[in-house]
């Protein structure tokens, strides 16, 4: 699983960085996701693909 983060499209909502604070934070200045690790272990997986389903702006993407 790779994941993608588009801070141009963001709109700092933070569902991603409550759902899976392991691959996702908010940047302090701009509220902006910010990706801490494009390759999620295993067990992170499921909480990440959540993650991508509650964001409202639809910033994140997940391949493979």
């Amino acid at each position: 699983m790779r994941v993608t983060a588009n801070r141009e499209v963001c709109v700092g909502a933070g569902m991603c960085a409550l759902t899976a604070p392991e691959v996702f934070d908010q940047d302090e200045e701009d509220g902006r996701v910010h990706l801490l690790t494009d390759n999620p272990l295993d067990e992170q997986r499921d909480k990440v693909r959540e993650a991508e389903r509650l964001c409202p702006s639809r910033a994140l993407a997940i391949s493979g």
